[in-house]
């Protein structure tokens, strides 16, 4: 699930922004898990609908699409060959309305979706719904806390990962931070935009999916690039120039008048998010920055032509159990 809530060039990352009394408002400020993972399960459940009918039509009901840049899956082979991945348990994290695992399960893998909001996975079962395919949804998982999966083919405390056919989405509603799967449930985890850049802690969520993975398994994620935080969150010209340090990780926070928080992201150094892999006990194989394509002329919040040509907004680690 892409984000586009950083600051933008007008914001002070210091002081809340003015504008329209009954939106948030934007400022840096901390915020603990707690907080991060109430504000981000309440936003997204209220922004789905408008978040899958801006960007469902790039994101397609089966398309396994990394980042805005639009590099595909099927094209980049980062999870591994397309062949090999029948037959396989896999773990998709933050899903949203499960396009990804849509794709897995087309090529013959038994795909988990796990996504913290409720109105996303409720769009996972509309298109699957549509679509005429097989579907199985476990428990949600209420408060951000993990409990039982359910059943459906989900992995619960103690049982198995993935057990539908080609074609069967599985679908669990649960905080990344504490996977409601036994140890060694699955055989692949992968996440594009999903839960990383919305957690306080994001080596407990790495953690996590190392305990769920089976040994030598493969976990790939995309995330926001780093870098982007320097940067002003517009798509233009004046989004080129440097407006903060890219070595402040104190969060971006939306909040109402209250002073609480609606929408929390966090911010790491790549050289943070190189120690969050190694700190979770996997080997880093890859980082890749996909360049921008000429065929894509989208601008998707501070995502566009302009910037994906000269800087990059999209990193994707490619990372192995030991």
């Amino acid at each position: 699930m892409v984000q586009e809530h950083m600051p933008r060039a007008t914001d002070d990352p210091a002081e809340p922004m003015a504008g329209d009394p009954e939106e948030p408002a934007a400022t840096r400020r901390t915020a603990d898990a707690a907080e991060s993972s109430r504000a981000n399960r309440g936003w997204w459940d209220r922004n789905a609908d408008e978040y899958q009918e801006e960007h469902g039509g790039f994101l397609g009901d089966d398309r396994f699409v990394w980042g805005p840049e639009g590099l595909d899956e099927a094209e980049a082979g980062l999870l591994g060959p397309a062949d090999a991945l029948r037959g396989l348990a896999v773990l998709e994290v933050g899903a949203g309305a499960a396009q990804c695992s849509r794709w897995l399960a087309a090529r013959g893998a038994r795909p988990v979706a796990l996504d913290i909001s409720h109105r996303q996975l409720w769009h996972a079962l509309r298109r699957d719904s549509e679509a005429g395919a097989a579907v199985s949804g476990g428990a949600a998982v209420s408060g951000g806390a993990a409990g039982s999966a359910g059943t459906g083919g989900a992995a619960g405390a103690g049982g198995a990962a993935g057990t539908g056919g080609s074609g069967t989405v599985a679908l669990v509603q649960a905080d990344a931070t504490a996977l409601p799967f036994r140890d060694g449930s699955f055989d692949l985890a992968c996440s594009a935009y999903g839960a990383i850049p919305f957690v306080a802690d994001p080596v407990r969520v790495m953690r996590e999916v190392h305990r769920v993975l089976r040994p030598g398994a493969r976990w790939v994620f995309s995330v926001t690039h780093p870098i982007r935080w320097a940067f002003p969150d517009e798509p233009g010209p004046e989004g080129l120039s440097v407006a903060a340090s890219y070595f402040d990780r104190t969060p971006y926070v939306e909040q109402d008048e209250t002073g609480r928080a609606v929408y929390v992201e966090h911010h790491r150094t790549l050289g943070d998010r190189v120690r969050d892999v190694v700190a979770g006990g996997f080997r880093l194989l890859d980082l890749v920055e996909p360049e921008w394509p000429a065929w894509n002329d989208q601008e998707w919040g501070g995502w566009s032509p302009l910037r994906g040509n000269l800087i990059p907004g999209t990193a994707i680690f490619v990372c192995e159990r030991d």
